[in-house]
């Protein structure tokens, strides 16, 4: 089973709730149309601030944090008709939980909690259900910035393609601390990388078929060349303004490749900002204007959709253009992501 077909493609909106004072009802489904790349709405899940999403690399299975106080994951299964069920939730063992990924192999799960600085791992069932939480690791320090950085603050965590190896981005202590995946779930030291003090890194994001990456600087509003040698050890190359016309106040926030070209959403400047690739440096060519506050955005075949959390709403734009083709209004959206296969 797919919820999915050569005519539409089924979109997820994750949301902040009333339980971190956002606006939202919690996950939407919409049904995408691959041609014209307009959305349909299709079925809704009330879930506390599923404020990141991901999807199990073969089953229908979708998995939420809970990115609230007490901190969380939840299963959800996906039905062919977009419409969405809870299966499970296990906490996480730190506060506000901001990012998850899942192993290519579909065995254990890795959870970001924010304001928990610490780092999770869960076993999946089978059916793609979290068991158990095999490992907690907590971060240690702070950096310069006396309000964002007064502790640890884990902001990603990232699988490489083995899905052996863990790198996870913190934002509080300007390191990127990698780790071994065991067999059974748990994390092992392999190394700690120092960034610029005051970078505030927030998002990691390997390129395919070489041993560099990019990373968002939150803090420092601009997006890095790094590279990684020895896999889990990253040394900073390059550091480029995360705008076409740096200046005034914004707080970067989602990184993505495609293709050839880099696409970083900053909020303050309400814009995503186009990256050509000289060999493996980032250079800004555009800000395509956007609604308020886009923190959350993905490319899906010819389209861009933006989730504009202060402006409620996900507008969607032809990617060679820019051009708007709609928007839909949603309380607090904090995440868009399609189901690709």
């Amino acid at each position: 089973m797919t919820p999915a077909n050569d005519e539409r493609t089924l979109i997820f909106v994750g949301s902040y709730t009333a339980a971190s004072n956002g606006n939202g009802e919690g996950i939407a489904t919409f049904w995408r149309d691959t041609r014209t790349g307009q959305l349909t709405p299709a079925g809704s899940l009330e879930l506390d601030s599923p404020s990141w999403l991901t999807i199990h690399p073969a089953l229908p299975v979708l998995y939420a944090v809970n990115e609230t106080a007490e901190g969380a994951i939840t299963a959800v299964a996906v039905g062919e008709d977009g419409t969405l069920e809870e299966l499970n939730s296990l906490p996480t063992g730190g506060a506000d939980p901001c990012h998850l990924t899942i192993t290519p192999d579909g065995r254990f799960l890795l959870c970001a909690n924010y304001s928990g600085g610490s780092l999770a791992a869960f076993a999946l069932g089978p059916d793609g259900v979290p068991t158990v939480r095999t490992a907690l690791v907590r971060h240690e320090g702070s950096g310069p910035h006396t309000e964002r950085q007064e502790a640890a603050h884990v902001h990603m965590a990232v699988v490489d393609e083995t899905g052996t190896l863990v790198s996870a981005v913190d934002l509080g202590t300007d390191e990127i601390r990698s780790y071994h995946l065991g067999e059974e779930g748990e994390l092992i030291p392999v190394a700690v990388s120092t960034l610029p003090a005051g970078t505030g890194p927030r998002q990691l994001v390997r390129r395919p078929g070489t041993n560099h990456a990019y990373v968002v600087g939150e803090l420092a509003a601009s997006v890095m060349t790094v590279r990684e040698d020895p896999p889990g050890t990253f040394a900073v190359e390059n550091s480029a303004p995360a705008t076409l016309k740096p200046g005034g106040e914004n707080q970067p926030a989602q990184l993505e490749l495609h293709g050839d070209r880099l696409f970083l959403s900053n909020r303050g400047p309400e814009a995503i900002t186009e990256f050509t690739l000289d060999g493996v440096l980032p250079k800004a060519v555009a800000d395509h204007a956007t609604a308020e506050w886009p923190r959350h955005f993905t490319i899906v075949g010819d389209h861009c959709y933006v989730a504009s959390q202060s402006s409620d709403i996900v507008q969607a734009y032809e990617l060679a253009t820019w051009t708007l083709i709609g928007g839909y209004p949603i309380g607090s959206p904090a995440f868009v992501t399609a189901w690709q296969r």
